[in-house]
């Protein structure tokens, strides 16, 4: 049986210093780092890969706005500034299924860069931050690991922006986890090349699948309010169904289904989000080893499918898996307020709003799209953990219930975390406030001044 060892004490270099310190840089701590910097603080941004964007680049999750239409309202800001900067660097195309911008997940890599680099940002790529450093109840650092061993990074304040809440529950914030049973489903993702974009597209339209034909199949039944059931949806099924039926992959399988993003010109059809692991705990390096293996299986399995009975994807290939397994659900904190699925649904209020998203729900069941107008505002006390100073939360694991999570989790609303959590800490240190109490108004003025939308 495993035992224990001892490890030895040991000396750290401290190799930077900053004011504010992003340890994740997925959609929201990108957002905060960018937005820290531009509000006057000296931001450093850590990420344990060799680029930036997280979901985006790292997971291949190819689209932050898929959810919009003719009537969507959001808070603009930041989120909407990557896909148009995208847009303008090539490295996006029209989404297949909304008013939205599709990322190109690879060209994003060098438009992170540059977006990091124009705003001053110190990079520091390739590091995994292992350990917090507290003193006195307060975060004032992170060890990290990597090529170059164990270091140490010191900031005056620190943005968690890992997605798993890994620095505050490190830290001793309270945290919480559903239910592996009920988390929802990890994916890998995977892009295939060589697809005949015509006759692909001419499938698509002669049968067209909308939201409706989500329903019934396991992990597919959803609840909607009716409204989005008729609405065009890039959504997959009958090849693997007729698959499974030939003999073609294994019967298990019968539960493929999903969506694909964008086919390009040169046959390149994108983010085929189609491959769904149950009880995957994000937490779990066993569970993450499991998932890849797997899920990359799976969509062999899937490639083999689509070439059988998809037109246009005869002469397809792999183009790519994504770089990590991607992860929609693990720690939360237990924040100075926890959304609820009421504020989400019932277009919610908040005198401490920092930006606002769409009624937009996208798990547990639920589908919810936001094609009328309706919006919430996402108040700045669900940023901020209890039990540790220093310390603000960006992007999934902000406090919430199960389906505001469902919400919350959206890579744009990610980004609206993030932005206000940037801000946030760079009016704390100009302010000398700590952030459970910080004064609201001026970290709204600030976010204003860059664009964002509060109510």
């Amino acid at each position: 049986m495993p035992g224990q060892i001892q490890e030895a004490a040991r000396s750290v270099d401290v190799v930077h210093e900053t004011d504010v310190l992003v340890v994740g840089s997925g959609p929201g701590g990108l957002s905060a780092a960018l937005a820290a910097s531009r509000a006057g603080a000296r931001t450093t941004l850590l990420d344990r890969y060799g680029c930036f964007g997280g979901n985006m680049t790292q997971v291949g999750v190819e689209s932050i706005g898929w959810y919009r239409h003719e009537q969507t309202v959001e808070a603009d800001g930041i989120g909407r500034e990557l896909e148009d900067r995208a847009a303008a660097m090539g490295a996006a195309n029209p989404e297949s299924q909304s008013l939205s911008q599709g990322i190109d997940g690879e060209r994003f890599k060098w438009v992170a860069d540059v977006l990091v680099e124009e705003a001053g940002i110190t990079p520091f790529l390739h590091r995994l931050a292992v350990q917090p450093i507290v003193e006195d109840g307060a975060i004032r650092g992170v060890i990290t690991e990597s090529k170059s061993g164990r270091e140490a990074i010191l900031a005056k304040r620190v943005v968690d922006a890992t997605g798993d809440a890994d620095m505050a529950a490190r830290a001793g914030a309270v945290v919480h986890k559903t239910p592996r049973e009920e988390m929802l489903a990890a994916s890998v993702m995977f892009s295939m090349s060589g697809v005949n974009k015509r006759k692909f597209l001419d499938a698509v339209k002669a049968d067209p699948q909308t939201y409706r034909d989500w329903a019934g199949n396991a992990e597919w039944d959803i609840e909607t309010t009716g409204k989005e059931d008729e609405l065009f949806s890039p959504f997959l099924r009958k090849p693997f169904k007729r698959a499974v039926e030939a003999g073609l992959i294994p019967e298990n399988l019968i539960t493929f289904a999903g969506t694909w993003g964008t086919v390009t010109d040169q046959g390149d059809l994108t983010y085929l989000n189609l491959i769904h692991l149950s009880e995957i705990d994000g937490t779990s390096a066993d569970d993450l080893t499991r998932g890849e293996i797997e899920g990359r299986q799976q969509a062999m399995f899937a490639i083999k499918a689509l070439r059988a009975y998809m037109p246009g994807c005869e002469d397809a290939k792999l183009r790519n898996f994504g770089m990590t397994i991607g992860i929609r659900d693990t720690r939360k904190i237990d924040a100075l307020y926890n959304l609820t699925g009421e504020d989400v649904r019932e277009q919610g209020r908040f005198e401490d709003t920092i930006g606002i998203f769409p009624e937009f729900i996208d798990g547990y069941g639920i589908l919810i799209l936001p094609t009328t107008g309706r919006y919430y505002q996402v108040p700045y006390r669900s940023l901020v953990p209890k039990g540790v100073g220093n310390l603000i939360v960006a992007g999934r694991s902000i406090g919430g219930d199960k389906v505001s999570h469902a919400s919350t989790r959206n890579m744009m609303c990610c980004t609206v975390s993030g932005q206000g959590a940037g801000v946030a800490a760079a009016i704390s240190l100009q302010t000398d406030q700590p952030f459970d109490r910080l004064d609201v108004p001026g970290v709204q003025a600030e976010l204003r001044r860059q664009g964002v939308r509060l109510n």
